[in-house]
Formats: structure tokens, sequence, C-alpha cells
């Protein structure tokens, strides 16, 4: 009897010490999100919001200043957590990416992933794109959460999936100027919800007008240009707020907090007197000049 007892305290020790084991090894290991941004919503929710209507060919939107925006939002809720990519979709004719969207395609960590558009350029196949996506990352266990930016109805379905699969699904709104812009079927089943107010998306939507980004007779700077005065405005960053902010700000390379990035936006266009907006190129030479300048300084 003996015997047998202490055969069965040797077996419960050693289970014991295996799951010690397996907490550790999952302690260790980081959690991942990822961020799930339905164009189509985020276009005419935004649209609505800061220029009164739905139709893009009425405003401009800096996607890429947007992004990071959103990116950056996302390292303060899921602070433990690490990002795995942003996927962005939205719908073309043919699934043929249009010069903006191939230029979104074109940012680190972002994902495009096209729908169609019918006739009446109304998306097709995107909801059932965020499904896939949702469910075959959850299943491979290679997010532990997930930021929808969407407010269809048809999401219900992938936000099932990745739950189902132990994903924790967190839905991102557009504040609406009345009413709701997303289904109250969606809104009960994710596991959280956020309102982006109008503050966040108003240094990212404009209304379009006839005049052209650049004064007349301007001529446009070179990604060098760009670059240097990027140097230049880090220095007087650094120069202001010390060593300490410093090595707070470079664990987030290569993306910048929204408040620093809009500051030196605001600032390289006062002294290049020259917009940068809808200039995605010279808007990461920028942000290339100002890195490069503070970690030579670290």
């Amino acid at each position: 009897m003996n015997d047998d007892l202490a055969a069965l305290a040797a077996r419960i020790d050693r289970t014991n010490e295996l799951l010690t084991r397996m907490l550790a090894e999952v302690a260790k290991t980081p959690s991942t999100h990822a961020i799930f941004v339905d164009a189509g919503y985020l276009y005419a929710a935004a649209g609505r919001l800061l220029t009164g209507t739905e139709d893009r060919r009425a405003f401009d939107l800096d996607a890429e200043g947007l992004i990071d925006a959103l990116i950056d939002r996302a390292r303060t809720i899921f602070a433990d957590s690490r990002l795995l990519r942003v996927y962005w979709y939205d719908g073309a004719r043919r699934r043929i990416h249009t010069s903006e969207q191939q230029t979104i395609a074109e940012l680190p960590d972002v994902k495009v992933r096209l729908g169609n558009l019918n006739a009446n350029n109304q998306q097709k196949g995107v909801d059932s794109l965020i499904r896939s996506d949702l469910e075959s990352l959850a299943r491979h266990r290679a997010i532990s959460d997930a930021a929808l930016l969407g407010g269809d109805e048809d999401l219900v379905s992938a936000v099932e999936a990745a739950q189902g699969y132990g994903a924790r699904v967190h839905l991102w709104g557009i504040e609406a100027p009345e009413g709701r812009n997303q289904a109250e079927p969606l809104l009960w089943e994710v596991d959280s919800q956020r309102t982006l107010d109008l503050d966040f998306f108003k240094p990212y939507v404009s209304r379009r007008t006839a005049q052209t980004y650049e004064p007349a007779g301007a001529a446009r700077p070179t990604r060098d240009d760009v670059r240097f005065i990027g140097a230049q405005i880090a220095a007087k960053w650094l120069a202001a707020r010390g060593r300490e902010a410093l090595v707070e700000l470079l664990p987030g390379h290569p993306y910048l907090p929204g408040s620093v990035d809009q500051d030196l936006l605001v600032e390289a266009e006062g002294m290049l007197q020259y917009s940068l907006r809808g200039q995605s190129d010279l808007r990461r030479a920028l942000r290339d000049g100002f890195w490069e300048h503070l970690q030579t300084q670290y």
C-alpha cells in the first residue's frame, strides 16, 4: 500500500512539474495582435463625420498617417503584445489595385486584401476575406487579440469564428454624427468596444478642393531634402524633451505616436513651405530622417 501511495505521489509530482514547465513557457510567449480595417466602413464613416459625405471623391484620406495612428492606439491598448500586421480590406474593379491601394500595400506591416466592386461601387467579398483571415489566424494561434474596425452585420460570423478558436475580438468604431453606424448584432458579439472620435481622424481626413497641394510655382522637394528636415526637427525635439523622452520613444520604432507624428508633419510643412498631405513617399522620408537622427544620439 505504501509503495502504491509513493508511486502515486511520484506521478503527481511529475505532473505538477510538467504543468509548471508548460506555464513557464506560456508566460514567455508574447501575446500577438492584429488590426483588421474594413476600408469601406472607414471611408464612409470618417467621410460623413468630417466632411458630411461618404463619397470618396469628395475628400482625401491620409491612409499612411491613419494606419500609424491605429498602430499606436493598439500599442497602448495591448501593452504587453506585439503587432503581427495591419490587414486592410477594400474593393477594386476586377481586384486590381488602384494607385492609392498600391501605396498602402507598400507600407511596412500592412497587408492589402481586395474584394470586388460591382457596377454600383459596392464592395463584394470583403466580409468573407475578413472571416477567412480572422479564423485562420485564430486557429493557428497566430493572434490572441484582433482589433476590428468595421460595422457590417455580416462580420458577426467572422467574430464568432475567431472566438471559437480562443481569440478575443475588439470592435473599433467611428463616431457617428447621429445614431449608430455599426450593426447591433455585431456589437453584441465582440469582447469589447471602442469608438474613435472626430479628433482622432481630423489630422487624416480633409475635404478635396480644386486647387493642388502645392502653391503655384513651388518645386516639389526631394526625399533627401525632406529627410534632412526630419533630422533637424528631431534635433530640436530631443533638445526640448531630453533623453528620457527618447528612451520612451525608441521601442516604438519605426512607428511614431500619433501626436508626435502630427507635430512632425506640421512643422516640416512650415519649414518647407510645401504640403506633404497625400505624399506618402515624402512622409516616409520625413520619418526616416527623424528616426535616423534620434538613433545616432542614443
